[in-house]
């Protein structure tokens, strides 16, 4: 024990900054408004303060972060079969409930709504931390990334929350495996897109 206490303490600068700003930034996103949209909030948030930081603080091509089209050919065979695997999922699960309360309200404005609200979401998770955390921990990334991401949903209808620690892992996964947040963002946006259409009733 004496031994330990007497280690010197050394961090990762830019592991301490991702892991205080992306705290900081959760905690602003839940507590204010900056503009009357959420979803220009959340551009501001998560996507153009990240892109400054690792632009100006780290000084790196955001491609480093998963900006950019990475392993596209990959991309766009995981994107389909992630799409077909869980569109009937979603229907069974969407139906009634919490889940026509939560969403049914959200029908207006889609699919540009969902759009504005997880484009900054997904290069926030799967490509700012996700990407900054890989290179000290590698694949043990894919879970760091999926914990904040699964709390931020803490609000949301029970069986959405309890599976995104879950979901979490399988965007970071797709990320991870192509180098680009581009293909979770675009599962991320069929999902919630398609979660509300059929929590409002739109397809039976």
């Amino acid at each position: 024990m004496k031994s330990l206490l007497g280690q010197r303490l050394q961090f990762d600068w830019k592991i301490v900054a991702v892991t205080i700003v992306s705290t900081l930034l959760l905690m602003v996103d839940a507590y204010h408004r900056l503009t009357p949209n959420k979803g220009y909030d959340r551009i501001i948030l998560y996507l153009l303060i990240p892109l400054i930081i690792v632009l100006v603080i780290f000084r790196e091509n955001p491609r480093e972060y998963g900006f950019t089209l990475g392993d596209w050919k990959a991309g766009l065979i995981i994107t389909g079969i992630a799409i077909l695997l869980i569109a009937p999922v979603l229907w069974l699960v969407a139906h009634g409930g919490a889940m026509t309360d939560y969403y049914e309200s959200q029908l207006a404005g889609l699919p540009w709504n969902t759009f504005i609200d997880l484009f900054g979401w997904e290069f926030f998770f799967r490509g700012f931390i996700l990407f900054a955390y890989a290179r000290k921990f590698g694949a043990e990334a894919l879970w760091l990334q999926a914990v904040p991401f699964a709390l931020a949903h803490i609000g949301k209808p029970e069986v959405e929350t309890l599976s995104t620690i879950f979901g979490g892992f399988a965007f970071g996964w797709i990320a991870y495996r192509t180098r680009s947040f581009l293909y979770p963002f675009i599962v991320h946006w069929f999902v919630a897109s398609f979660t509300i259409v059929v929590a409002a009733g739109m397809l039976g």
